[in-house]
């Protein structure tokens, strides 16, 4: 690892002024997140050509993908604990060893995850209780993406690892190339550009895979070669059932609390399409869900980037026992959080039918998207503060009490409230307004937990 300048920047985030430090390291992830949602927003646009139902694809094999990548995550989210906080401890072999481990970890179990997910495939769309129009278009494209998914984890790694040290922009520059990438592949494998095989939702799914892949072997070479702030090696790469352990020890909550969430937008997924075809048309209420999906991320991509940021700040504070300065930085990054989810919230309900109507021309979605806003929108600065505090948890390696905060969230609110207010009023109304509820519940309470500052404790061990 090279000390100088991962000691340079370990300084700035553990004794200089809180928000530049956040905004210096927050910028380059917002980029990265609003690209990534420039892709997403563009996937569904020219997916919109093709129909209601090739839109609706993605968003039914989403959430099976994030069911099982979700529990490698959490296995990352351990890592980046420990590297962070071994860094904001001065103990950079460590580190270096903990990265090691961690990437080899997440090779060997991507490899499973992928196989699995392609064989299984059909059996978890049944589950989802997907309809007959758009089955056929999710199975597709839900199997071409658990093939790359060994390239999607690597990636992955390789984003908390450097983000871990306090290296945000080499990540980013890494995802900017790939999504453009995705962007310009995306309309070639759809309609058959230039000459390219016309392969309608799969060809999403191929750029996809191909993007990720071109990611993973980039990142892999840079760490690698050391041509950033950590340096594996195949000899670091070799099983340490030691550090497993300890990985598995912090990082298997994050990966329950992780999956049991994304289990939770699977049954979601279901409901949508329940609820939807009791009440209306179950494709109009998921492609709703689906737009609705790409416009929150579009906000949570400011928030979200801060919120990482603000990850690393803690991780590092807490490696060096920096525990106020630490509640400090998590309080500033809500109230940051907050201002501009709020903004993002005003100008969707402002602009709900231009911005539905320029990804598809249906009247019945848009219709349904003025429910959208009158029931759901006003919770999203909420959200805000619960993704801080949530980050809080995980970043300082206090892994049960992130899963047991996500699972409340889901599984104690936002399924049994969109589901029981969806049948008690008799229309998809209910349903956003169960989500929403969610979002303010989970936040309140989010918020009163972290005020008990039981989070304020080192995961690493102690010198000597």
């Amino acid at each position: 690892m090279r000390s100088d300048k991962v000691e340079a920047m370990r300084d700035q985030i553990v004794s200089g002024p809180i928000v530049k430090t956040l905004i210096v390291l927050a910028y380059p992830l917002i980029i990265n997140q609003l690209v990534q949602v420039l892709y997403n927003l563009t996937d569904t646009y020219w997916l919109g050509k093709l129909g209601r139902e090739e839109l609706a694809a993605p968003g039914t094999a989403w959430p099976l993908v994030w069911f099982f990548m979700a529990i490698g995550m959490g296995f990352a989210t351990a890592g980046f604990a420990f590297v962070s906080q071994y860094v904001g401890a001065r103990e950079y072999e460590k580190a270096n060893r903990a990265a090691g481990a961690l990437y080899s970890l997440m090779m060997f179990f991507a490899i499973g995850v992928g196989i699995f997910g392609v064989i299984s495939a059909p059996y978890l769309l049944q589950f989802m209780n997907v309809s007959e129009t758009v089955y056929p278009y999710a199975l597709d494209y839900t199997r071409v993406i658990f093939a790359g998914i060994p390239f999607a984890f690597t990636l992955f790694a390789f984003n908390f690892l450097l983000r871990a040290i306090g290296d945000t922009k080499t990540p980013v520059k890494i995802n900017i190339a790939t999504v453009l990438l995705n962007l310009v592949l995306d309309p070639f494998f759809i309609f058959g550009w230039a000459g390219f095989p016309e392969l309608g939702v799969v060809g999403a799914a191929v750029a996809t895979m191909l993007s990720n892949s071109l990611g993973s072997v980039v990142g892999g070479y840079l760490l690698f070669k050391g041509k950033v702030g950590i340096h594996l090696t195949l000899e670091g790469l070799k099983p340490d059932w030691e550090f497993y352990k300890r990985i598995f020890r912090v990082g298997i909550p994050s990966s329950v609390g992780s999956s049991t969430t994304a289990l939770g937008f699977v049954i979601l997924t279901r409901i949508i399409f329940t609820l939807g075809g009791q009440f209306g048309e179950a494709d109009v209420a998921f492609a709703t869900y689906s737009i609705t999906n790409r416009l929150t991320n579009f906000m949570f991509a400011f928030s979200d980037g801060i919120s990482m940021a603000m990850g690393t700040m803690v991780g590092q504070t807490v490696g060096a026992k920096l525990y106020e300065r630490a509640k400090t930085i998590a309080e500033k990054t809500m109230a940051i959080n907050f201002a501009i989810l709020s903004v993002g919230t005003l100008l969707f309900a402002l602009f709900r039918v231009e911005i539905f109507s320029f990804f598809i021309k249906d009247p019945a979605i848009i219709a349904e998207s003025a429910k959208v806003v009158k029931y759901f929108s006003a919770s999203l600065p909420f959200f805000g503060i619960f993704s801080a505090v949530n980050n809080v948890f995980q970043s300082s390696g206090h892994t049960k009490k992130s899963m047991v905060l996500s699972m409340f969230r889901l599984w104690g609110l936002r399924l049994p409230l969109s589901y029981g207010l969806g049948i008690l009023v008799k229309d998809t109304a209910g349903m956003w307004l169960g989500m929403g509820l969610s979002n303010v519940l989970g936040a309140v309470v989010a918020l009163a937990w972290f005020l008990t500052g039981s989070w304020m404790s080192r995961i690493i061990e102690e010198k000597g």
